[in-house]
């Protein structure tokens, strides 16, 4: 199990979150080679820190430099893993609005809830705070190709910022329960879309295994690069709250990359004086793919056992996290606590925040409908009325429309998969520049042979 962990280091590199091993920054790799574990990204402290530093990245907000205007560059103070400033890619991403939500605050038995919608990012969701880090390290590498497993958010943005970057992007998603809105971004972005017949964990190990091979530089959040982008999301939140922490930041929970980030970025506020207090991080997952809430409901946190993940909410059907330790790590810190809902509670939370005039994609409806729960119940962990919460909301609500018109036509089922059918009308257009997916075996031979056909045509 991973140890409390001390935020900075004499050099910059990777440390492994459970032998402490120091690996070099540009090595290319996402486990210890000691032991096998996780690695977080570490460097030297911030020259300055507190009032100083709060400043500095607030006076940032009126340049016109495109990394200062960036969510992520502007606190790049946080992350100094670049050589030189030329090295940096930017969209530009973050800078996502904090939102009161009167009636989800009623429906939950609040006294105000308030949303960070990570969905206002350029590719409509949170995945573009990670992946502009992890396409930077991918530059800084000389990398010509990137590669992700996705159920859609992850293969959308890294499409975008790949291809920004003159570099090809690879994508494995499954063959069905992938949005078909996800899915239309990696197309049209000039991703080699591969659907894989089989899951996303699947597809997952089959990347992992094919990589090294082919010279592919993954950006699943098993890369800590991923996971640097991403704790900016808690220096952002932290800014709009006037650098005074919330009692309570609730997340949904699927690969736990957000809410690893979010534990180390609040580790490293608390120790450069940015930090009020440590907010009770409260990860929630889909009953049908959770498996770090079975973990800590059975009193044993520090084991994980894999589960076939099933729910509509398809940003968080996974059933073996890569981050779990990490996130583990951060609720232990905080004093948090790990639960699920079910689908029907999803369902009527996504309803209810769309009542606000704000909308999600189902994933992120998770964290109201824990609230709810657990404001009303406490049956495993109680939320105070009275409490501040800021809870975050992933993606945009156009990810996932299919899901929101047939819950509001009472056509939405658990065991519920669309089918997408073209109806032939007047002469057709001619696809010049079609990108269509390529479909797959869960295969390595099946898998390589994709990609190579791909990258030498290139």
């Amino acid at each position: 199990m991973a140890q409390p962990w001390e935020p900075w280091h004499v050099s910059r590199g990777l440390r492994c979150i459970s032998c402490g091993a120091l690996h070099g920054l540009r090595d290319v790799i996402y486990r210890c080679g000691a032991c096998g574990d996780l690695l977080d990204v570490v460097y030297r402290r911030p020259g300055e820190t507190g009032a100083a530093l709060a400043a500095r990245f607030r006076v940032r907000q009126v340049s016109d430099l495109a990394i200062d205007r960036s969510g992520v560059w502007r606190f790049r103070e946080m992350l100094p893993f670049y050589d030189d400033e030329s090295q940096i890619i930017t969209y530009p991403e973050g800078n996502t609005p904090l939102l009161d939500a009167p009636r989800c605050a009623q429906y939950a038995g609040l006294r105000r809830l308030r949303f960070k919608h990570l969905g206002f990012n350029p590719t409509g969701s949170f995945k573009d705070y990670g992946m502009v880090a992890g396409v930077t390290q991918a530059r800084i590498l000389g990398m010509r190709a990137v590669a992700c497993a996705s159920t859609g958010n992850t293969s959308a943005s890294l499409a975008a910022y790949a291809t920004r970057a003159g570099m090809l992007p690879i994508v494995l998603v499954p063959e069905t329960g992938v949005s078909f809105a996800k899915l239309s971004q990696s197309l049209d972005y000039g991703a080699l879309t591969i659907m894989v017949r089989g899951d996303f964990d699947q597809a997952q190990a089959l990347l992992r295994r094919l990589a090294p091979r082919l010279g592919i530089y993954i950006l699943n959040s098993v890369n800590p690069f991923r996971l640097e982008g991403q704790k900016t999301v808690m220096f952002e939140l932290m800014e709009q709250l006037g650098w005074r922490a919330p009692d309570r930041i609730v997340v949904p929970g699927g690969n736990l990359g957000n809410s690893s980030s979010f534990g180390k970025a609040l580790r490293e506020l608390e120790d450069l004086g940015l930090l009020s207090k440590r907010p009770r991080l409260t990860i929630v997952q889909a009953r049908g793919a959770a498996p770090l809430s079975e973990a800590y409901e059975s009193g044993h946190s520090e084991r994980l056992v894999r589960v076939h993940a099933s729910t509509l909410a398809t940003a968080i059907k996974i059933g073996a996290p890569v981050s779990w330790k990490k996130a583990a790590r951060a609720v232990d810190w905080s004093d948090g606590w790990v639960t699920s809902v079910s689908e029907q509670e999803i369902a009527d939370a996504k309803a209810m925040i769309g009542r606000d005039g704000i909308g999600c994609e189902p994933a992120s409806a998770t964290t109201l409908a824990a609230l709810r729960r657990l404001a009303s119940e406490g049956t495993d962990e109680r939320v105070d009325p009275d409490e501040t919460v800021v809870a975050i909301l992933t993606g945009n609500v156009l990810k996932d429309p299919d899901y929101t018109v047939r819950y509001h036509q009472s056509a939405l089922f658990e065991e519920h998969r669309s089918e997408t059918k073209i109806i032939e009308s007047g002469s057709p257009l001619a696809s010049a520049f079609a990108n269509p997916p390529v479909i797959v075996d869960a295969t390595e031979s099946a898998l390589a042979d994709a990609i190579e056909a791909r990258m030498h045509s290139r």
